[in-house]
């Protein structure tokens, strides 16, 4: 056997677990301030860019601009999909697997695995305190 105090080990571990959660939440506390400022200035630049006319301006400070940001989205899914078969055009779409989706398949069907798919496995540790 090994020499390890694993009774001291999970007592540091959860020592510094619980720190890092308290200076997380700080530190998310303090950050959402600052956010809530930020946005704020922003939306004072776009309306000096809005009222004015203008897409940048150049101060002794520093420069802004505003730009136009799109994102896209359906709520026809069915249909997304039969005009992306229609044109051809399976860019549109983003390649990634659904994790959740893909374990679940796999748990079902543990003799099918699509060509191509790789897993990573490794083990996670985690450690709970006594109550």
């Amino acid at each position: 056997m090994s020499d390890i105090n694993v009774e001291k080990l999970v007592r540091v571990y959860i020592k510094i677990r619980d720190a890092h959660i308290e200076l997380k939440r700080r530190f998310d506390e303090e950050d959402a301030v600052l956010l809530e400022q930020m946005d704020k200035v922003k939306a004072a630049l776009l309306a000096y860019c809005k009222n004015n006319n203008v897409e940048s301006v150049k101060t002794t400070e520093g420069l802004f601009y505003r730009t136009v940001s799109k994102k896209y989205w359906t709520s026809d899914w069915e249909s997304l999909y039969a005009f992306i078969n229609e044109h051809k055009v399976p860019e549109l779409l983003e390649k990634r697997v659904a994790q959740g989706n893909m374990k679940q398949f796999l748990e079902e069907n543990p003799d099918l695995l699509p060509p191509g798919m790789n897993v990573d496995a490794a083990y996670t540790l985690y450690v709970r305190r006594n109550k």
